[in-house]
């Protein structure tokens, strides 16, 4: 996690310090805790005082993504069913910033909340899931017995392991992360994937049978990225939570969702995007697919770092070109 703060930033939060306590916002799942005490932790590292002060007061809000468990997403009005009671306790006053996974947040947010900031990228592979036993790394999906029932509620996931594995059934698997390893360590299924990413943060990373490579399985866009949200007009808090910015988590992330925007992605349609910095260059690759598997496109772009939002909305214009318009209906 980057910890370095430009010494005018810094200045700049000591100076013109926004009013205490900071009422931040979160799911109340394990993992959206815990990545909100991350961030906290991160904030207090950069500006010490604000730990000494006792500066920050968590409200775990319920959202409608988190009470509905029986139906799928794109039933019920897509990913931004996770955000939206917090969008509306940040624009009411209820809350003065928000910590989401970025995976989570709407490519357009409503009008008047910004993103003011993104945590450094955990690892952004999927990981596999099994009731026991591991897999191997280069084939995890040969592990998963002929004809099986897979968990998942990610359009992304199930295009891609349908794709893979023409012979296995997806049905729809929600809840936390416990809760999903939980079923399958029951044989409730005979397989699921959870983002790495979360795993680790709540110390779980050994229930993953196998850690599935991008060229495998593409994660989806924002994977591993913690994201902050403020209202536009608070000013000086959108300065201060912008200090602990990851310029590498920030100009991937632009690009993945730069990429969404472009493909009007939403949970009905399977897209997957993930973007790299390697050498000063970033790398884009993005997927568009059919639920059942019978379609799958993938295709990479690079370029300038500066121009991330540029590749993303080039490739997603790509994308929808090359792709069957009824997989965006």
């Amino acid at each position: 996690m980057s910890s370095a703060m430009p010494d005018t930033a810094r200045a700049r939060s000591h100076a013109r310090m926004p009013g205490l306590p900071l009422r931040v916002g979160t799911r109340g799942s394990p993992l959206a805790v815990t990545q909100t005490r991350m961030f906290l932790e991160a904030l207090m590292r950069v500006c010490p005082v604000l730990r000494d002060l006792n500066a920050f007061e968590e409200h775990q809000i319920i959202t409608t993504g988190d009470t509905v468990q029986n139906r799928a997403l794109a039933e019920i009005g897509g990913k931004g069913l996770f955000a939206k009671e917090i969008h509306e306790a940040l624009l009411d006053g209820r809350i003065d910033f928000a910590v989401h996974s970025l995976k989570d947040l709407e490519t357009e947010l409503p009008a008047g909340i910004i993103l003011a900031c993104t945590m450094t990228r955990e690892d952004a592979r999927d990981a596999l899931i099994l009731p026991e036993g591991g897999a191997d790394a280069d084939n995890p999906f040969a592990a998963i017995p002929k004809g099986a029932v897979v968990g998942s509620a990610s359009l992304r996931r199930q295009a891609q392991i349908l794709a893979a594995r023409p012979d296995l059934r997806v049905v729809n698997f929600r809840g936390n992360v416990g809760g999903r390893i939980a079923k399958v360590r029951a044989g409730d299924v005979g397989a699921s994937f959870l983002a790495l990413a979360g795993l680790r943060r709540l110390g779980l990373e050994a229930e993953a049978a196998a850690v599935i490579a991008p060229g495998a399985m593409l994660p989806a866009a924002g994977q591993g990225i913690v994201g902050v949200t403020v209202r536009a007009a608070n000013v000086e808090l959108a300065e201060m939570l912008s200090a602990i910015e990851d310029p590498v988590a920030a100009a991937v992330s632009r690009a993945e969702r730069a990429l969404l925007a472009a493909l009007d992605g939403n949970c009905r349609t399977p897209i997957g995007g993930y973007a790299e910095l390697r050498d000063g260059r970033l790398q884009l690759e993005g997927l568009t697919a059919r639920a059942d598997g019978s379609f799958l496109l993938r295709r990479r772009i690079e370029g300038a770092a500066g121009d991330a939002v540029a590749l993303g909305l080039a490739l997603g214009a790509e994308l929808r070109r090359d792709s069957p318009a009824d997989i965006f209906g």
